[in-house]
């Protein structure tokens, strides 16, 4: 996959509060970690679930991505699958405990 491109729609962009706090405590933006994981870099994930990711993108099912702030605070990315037109709805940031 060319890790320079878009590779899916995102959606509509959400983040939740803890994800923002933790983003602005660490310097950071959510749109580098989004970034990322619409490029097809899956962060922190395991070589079985990067597969999976990089399937999803195809067949449109949910992508899923973990990053770690520089403060060390763990969140997660995670697109919705494809609705029957091939749309994805959302993608939403946010800390584990969130989930």
């Amino acid at each position: 996959m060319d890790r320079n491109t878009e590779l899916f729609s995102l959606g509509r962009l959400l983040a939740t509060p803890g994800a923002m706090e933790a983003l602005e405590a660490s310097g950071e933006f959510a749109g580098e970690f989004v970034a990322r994981h619409a490029r097809g870099d899956w962060g922190e994930m395991g070589a079985e679930d990067a597969r999976s990711n990089d399937r999803a993108v195809d067949d449109g099912s949910r992508v899923f991505s973990a990053y770690t702030t520089r403060l060390g605070a763990r969140l997660w990315v995670i697109t919705e699958s494809a609705d029957e037109s091939g749309r994805r709805a959302a993608t939403t940031i946010l800390l584990p405990d969130e989930y």
